[in-house]
């Protein structure tokens, strides 16, 4: 992931539904010196653990905030990258929520969105789960121009929407 979102010193990053804080210790030494990383979370316990996390783990330009189910609460043009994993399919109108992220990043910018397959056995139900198309078209719809990525994940595909 973190070779995917080509980071580098003085980039902001936001991991958008971080739970534990997985991310942060991989993607804030990228961005470092002079970058950020922030952890957001609907949940408060999670954005609880992130904080204790780093603080715990002493990495440097990492912070969690709560972010509200609709939206992540970023100002216009502050971010360079942005990681969706595991989240998209539990985001309400993805397409008005990708429009916020749109508005959040800076020309160049670009979001990683990683999901799970329709056919792993793996993450939720299938009836849940979202085909890379669908991921495309919404954040199409919202202003991206938006592709699938080569990977080789086992149990996920990932989408890449840019700002242009």
């Amino acid at each position: 992931m973190v070779k995917l979102l080509a980071l580098a010193p003085g980039l902001t990053a936001v991991d958008i539904g971080a739970g534990t804080g997985y991310f942060l210790p991989h993607l804030a030494p990228a961005v470092q010196p002079g970058g950020q990383v922030v952890g957001l979370d609907v949940e408060p316990a999670m954005v609880a653990h992130m904080t204790e996390r780093i603080a715990r783990e002493r990495i440097a330009g990492a912070q969690a905030r709560q972010a509200a189910p609709d939206d992540p609460g970023l100002a216009p043009a502050s971010v360079d990258r942005m990681l969706v994993v595991n989240t998209w399919h539990h985001i309400g109108e993805r397409v008005a929520y990708a429009r916020k992220l749109l508005q959040a990043l800076r020309p160049g910018g670009f979001v990683l969105v990683v999901d799970y397959t329709m056919t792993t056995k793996r993450g939720p139900p299938p009836a849940a789960r979202l085909a890379p198309a669908q991921v495309i078209d919404e954040l199409t719809k919202a202003g991206f121009t938006a592709e699938l990525v080569k990977e080789s994940l086992p149990h996920q595909y990932i989408v890449r929407g840019r700002k242009l």
